[in-house]
């Protein structure tokens, strides 16, 4: 795939003509990655887009314990977009994930680009309108993962057995059911109407004792699972609301970019008016 495809493939850059790629293409700039190399921080400044033409880039938030990737990408896909406009601090770090070649657009020659072709810059902004129309539209209808259905279709057969046990261990049916087995065994062997078990009624406790140790590690093994459960439920909350925040943040970030370049379309027609 030669670099002006490569660029075509980029939404912000897909409605330029022919001239405009070959135009944007001169101006792309090679850079190679060894596995674990840093492309850039999160926190550094904004300078420049980057494409993908071979190898893999993990694109990360956080640091230490809190780290999470975000995604991981390949070759003809592409990071860092939104420095072209605002020049803002990163908000992701981007680490080669293995031998990775790039190739980089950086904001100077895309602003220089922009005030001699005013036409391409006005095709690049209706792409950024699209582009919010399609994250409002995400947004909006978009929804967290059920981690717990998730994690009930990987069940055993044995973990089912262990949930199904310590929960009807747990309930009042168990308790009257239990209640009434222990009555009618006592009272058979106090009134003599059979006298298999006489009192201290040794069997019952027997029964009574095997029951309580094997109904200790199910329950166990359910508490287990539970703690699981919850841990996944806090896992996936705490991922949702920083994916929230984030697009959030893009979303500002990209009506701010509009409006900026809005004025810089308005303000080149009306020199070219004057």
């Amino acid at each position: 795939m030669t670099r002006q495809e490569l660029l075509a493939k980029i939404p912000l850059f897909e409605s330029l003509t022919d001239d405009d790629l070959n135009a944007l293409t001169i101006r792309l700039e090679e850079s190679e990655y060894a596995p674990g190399d840093v492309i850039f921080n999160q926190g550094d400044e904004g300078t420049s887009l980057f494409i993908i033409e071979d190898g893999a880039v993990d694109i990360c938030y956080g640091e230490g314990a809190g780290n999470i990737t975000l995604a991981t990408l390949f070759n003809g896909q592409y990071f860092g977009e939104l420095s072209l406009f605002d020049g803002a601090p990163r908000s992701a770090t981007a680490t080669a994930a293995k031998p990775t070649r790039v190739i980089r657009l950086d904001r100077e020659d895309l602003v220089d680009f922009v005030h001699k072709n005013p036409a391409a810059a006005l095709r690049i902004i209706e792409e950024m309108g699209d582009r919010l129309r399609q994250t409002n539209e995400l947004m909006s209808r978009q929804v967290s993962r059920n981690v717990l259905q998730e994690q009930e279709e990987t069940l055993t057969f044995g973990q089912r057995i262990a949930d199904r046990v310590a929960a009807f261990g747990g309930s009042w049916p168990f308790i009257i059911i239990f209640a009434a087995v222990m009555t009618v065994w006592m009272s058979i062997n106090v009134l003599r109407m059979a006298n298999f078990d006489p009192y201290p009624f040794i069997l019952l406790n027997l029964c009574l004792s095997t029951v309580a140790a094997i109904q200790a590690p199910i329950i166990m093994m359910s508490q287990n699972r539970q703690s699981t459960k919850d841990k996944l439920l806090a896992e996936n909350d705490y991922q949702v609301n920083l994916k929230a925040e984030m697009e959030i943040a893009a979303l500002l970030r990209g009506q701010s970019e509009l409006l900026a370049r809005l004025a810089v379309v308005e303000r080149t027609f009306a020199r070219r008016g004057e």
